[in-house]
């Protein structure tokens, strides 16, 4: 704390308590997570239906979303896109993995808390990327017909 003109005492304007890094660590998992659950939708779901069997699932699907068609289309682009996303947000996750937490024993829990879930969201959306790719670029090509 440091004095204020008015003579009361007023916070550092940035006290590098890590809110900062701890914010950014948890927004870089959720848009990992959105980045790859875009993967899911493009390409696992609808391989996923038709290997179930379930291609009149599908078809009205397609007619509710026929925005899945477009990414299907164009699965290079979207796989592309989240790995960069991805990589940014494992590169942010190992950058602020040291990031200070508050003094505060309250603060501080909350902080690595948040840490841990932010970490488990970003394994999860991993898996998430994985588990697309396998449908879109592995099983595809394992099976003899694939586009890629």
């Amino acid at each position: 704390m440091r004095p204020s003109e008015a003579g009361r005492m007023a916070p550092l304007a940035d006290a590098g308590d890590g809110r900062a890094e701890l914010r950014q660590s948890a927004l870089s998992a959720w848009l990992s997570l959105l980045a790859s659950s875009g993967t899911l939708v493009c390409c696992a779901l609808p391989a996923l239906l038709v290997m179930l069997g379930a291609g009149a699932a599908l078809s009205g699907l397609v007619a509710a979303v026929p925005q899945i068609v477009w990414l299907s289309e164009h699965k290079g682009w979207v796989f592309g896109t989240a790995s960069v996303l991805m990589l940014a947000g494992g590169v942010l996750q190992w950058r602020n993995r040291t990031a200070p937490c508050p003094l505060d024993p309250q603060l501080r829990a909350a902080c690595l808390r948040t840490r841990r879930w932010s970490l488990v969201v970003y394994g999860v959306s991993l898996l998430l990327l994985a588990t697309g790719a396998a449908f879109a670029f592995v099983l595809p090509a394992l099976m003899g017909g694939g586009e890629g």
